[in-house]
């Protein structure tokens, strides 16, 4: 597959000959994990013993070869589009080609911006402050643009074919067993790591809301799905502290000042290759560096929860403004997944489609069409965030 126009990359500078050794160490553990194969499921429809231990174990699984090259070829044309429709810089209302640019007239937040390299959220207030540990922001190569698009919110509004992999039926199954058959969704996002300008995701642990529940067990806040269009490396991709899932609040300050640096000595990486998904528990601790490297990793991410822990929840206020989650809105959030069901029959007709159980029994037929979607714009207004 080919790649965007790559920018120069970086190095950590002092730090780069350690960063190194810790990122083939990092990537020798996680190939000792045992957590990664294609999805298998018993006769009966559960998910196979041995990923419900392994994703149990670690607090993430690397499903292998879940998307094909024809879908993959739907996701980058939608990619190379969405790169060029972006603002032609921060604050602008027009992409490079003066076209009106891509999410600028949405009310819900949409376009997460940082300095190339940069850690937007480490060691500040945002996010309930969820990052308390800023991490190193190298030094871009000259020319590198002052901000650039790194996170992209509500994107299945922006692409078909990413809501057509929020469809996919094996995948959904994945989440049935591991969610219940009335799972949820969580929310969804298009995470961009630029080679050379990559912005990293300080180390943070997703949940807000349940720490203290009396009914808090390992999987409260729900996980998150991560399809990998280019690939995932342990330079660009996501680090996980296998484990810490169990283990409740994580003191992270602590966690980094035994180690010396931000390279946490037991972490691993996400590595994936194309068309790879990994789930990810919303509880385990991970972040990502900086990608200094030459590659590419774009990332369609998506999440679902157990009913059971929204329901007449009041929401962390990480992705909207704090609310109650009551029936309607969680059914009104979860048309999603009806359209994204439809969306993808109509893509591959001869693939046995999904079954959310929910429309089942309600008897609700969602159709994906021109109507629908243009019904999505700002629906991640809606996100279900605790």
């Amino acid at each position: 597959m080919s790649t965007p126009a790559l920018a120069a990359t970086v190095d950590y500078g002092p730090d780069e000959a350690a960063m190194q050794v810790y990122l083939r160490e990092g990537e020798q553990r996680a190939y000792g994990l045992g957590n990664r194969g294609p999805i298998r499921f018993n006769a009966d429809g559960t998910l196979h013993a041995d990923i419900v231990d392994a994703y149990g174990r670690c607090g993430f699984y690397i499903f292998e070869g879940v998307l094909e090259p024809e879908e993959l070829k739907d996701i980058e044309a939608d990619f190379f589009d969405i790169l060029e429709r972006l603002p032609a810089q921060k604050g602008c209302a027009v992409d490079a080609k003066g076209r009106p640019a891509l999410g600028v007239d949405c009310e819900a937040p949409t376009l997460c911006w940082s300095k190339p390299l940069g850690d937007p959220f480490g060691g500040t207030d945002l996010a309930n402050g969820r990052h308390p540990v800023k991490m190193r922001e190298p030094t871009p190569a000259a020319g590198a643009p002052k901000e650039i698009v790194y996170l992209i919110l509500g994107s299945l509004q922006f692409s078909d074919a990413c809501l057509r992999v929020y469809g996919h039926p094996q995948l959904l199954a994945v989440a049935a067993a591991i969610n219940g058959d009335d799972f949820v969704p969580f929310n969804e996002a298009l995470f961009i790591k630029e080679p050379g300008r990559g912005a990293s995701v300080a180390w943070h642990q997703d949940g807000t809301t349940h720490w203290g529940s009396p009914s808090w067990d390992q999987g409260i806040h729900g996980f998150n799905f991560m399809a990998q269009l280019f690939g995932s490396t342990p330079a660009n991709g996501v680090w996980v502290v296998p484990g810490t899932h169990k283990l409740g609040k994580v003191d992270i300050v602590e966690l980094v000042a035994q180690a010396g640096s931000e390279r946490l000595p037991e972490a691993v990486p996400m590595v994936c290759n194309p068309g790879d998904v990994a789930i990810n528990n919303r509880q385990v601790l991970h972040g990502s560096f900086a990608n200094t490297s030459a590659q590419w990793r774009v990332t369609v991410n998506f999440g679902f929860h157990r009913r059971s822990s929204v329901l007449g929840v009041k929401g962390g206020g990480v992705h909207n403004a704090p609310a109650v989650y009551d029936e309607d809105r969680i059914h009104t959030r979860s048309r999603l997944i009806g359209y994204a069901i439809d969306a993808r029959r109509q893509r591959f007709p001869d693939e046995t489609s999904f079954v959310y159980q929910p429309f089942l029994e309600s008897g609700e037929n969602y159709r994906w069409n021109e109507a629908s979607k243009a019904g999505l714009k700002d629906y991640n207004l809606l996100d279900l965030s605790i």
